[in-house]
């Protein structure tokens, strides 16, 4: 696989492209994670791709390679109870707006894996399906949202061990759902999600 590019950025004084990407949709515990990167321009390496195509080994020397070059980046979170209430789509990009609230300087444009996103305060932005195989700023923050993501339902299953979360880390494997159905919801599901079958 060839090295992600950054998109061409049409931005004046040197104002940065953030990517965005978020982790976590289709889980039944835990948040749905965003992350904003923004990159150095022109900035490429071999392991900025799919956060999905990598180790985790290779994840997190990635993250490192990432947070060491990055312009700025931010990780942000939506809470299964905020899931909930405003659904995943919502809360998917509620968080990719905290990521963005939490860059030290407005970007000039934004790249958005996917193809649904909402308008982020004045700054234009694009939408890029499988994004996160095509550009490394989107690339980067699918990385840096996956291995926070599953490092925190690493921690949440050191208190909660009986749902398996250090190796599903809450998506809906055979095992989770039987746990469900075993011992019943943790305050860290996602009550609007058909949890069992």
């Amino acid at each position: 696989m060839k090295d992600c590019v950054l998109l061409p950025t049409a931005v004046a004084d040197g104002v940065g492209e953030a990517g965005c990407d978020e982790v976590g949709r289709g889980c039944l515990a835990g948040p749905v994670v965003a992350a904003a990167v923004v990159l150095p321009d022109g900035f490429s390496h071999p392991l900025l791709r799919d956060s999905k195509t990598l180790s985790e080994a290779r994840r997190r020397e990635a993250c490192e390679i990432i947070m060491a070059n990055a312009v700025d980046w931010c990780v942000a979170e939506v809470c299964a109870v905020e899931i909930d209430r405003i659904n995943i789509l919502n809360a998917s990009i509620m968080a990719m707006h905290r990521a963005l609230d939490g860059l030290k300087q407005t970007p000039g444009h934004i790249s958005v894996d996917g193809n649904k996103f909402k308008a982020w305060r004045d700054v234009p932005h694009t939408t890029v399906v499988k994004g996160d195989g095509k550009y490394a700023n989107i690339a980067a923050a699918s990385i840096l949202a996956k291995v926070h993501r599953d490092d925190l339902m690493s921690l949440l299953h050191r208190a909660m061990p009986i749902y398996g979360w250090d190796g599903n880390k809450g998506y809906p494997t055979k095992m989770h759902r039987e746990a469900i159905a075993r011992f019943g919801a943790s305050g860290w599901h996602r009550m609007t999600f058909k949890l069992t079958k």
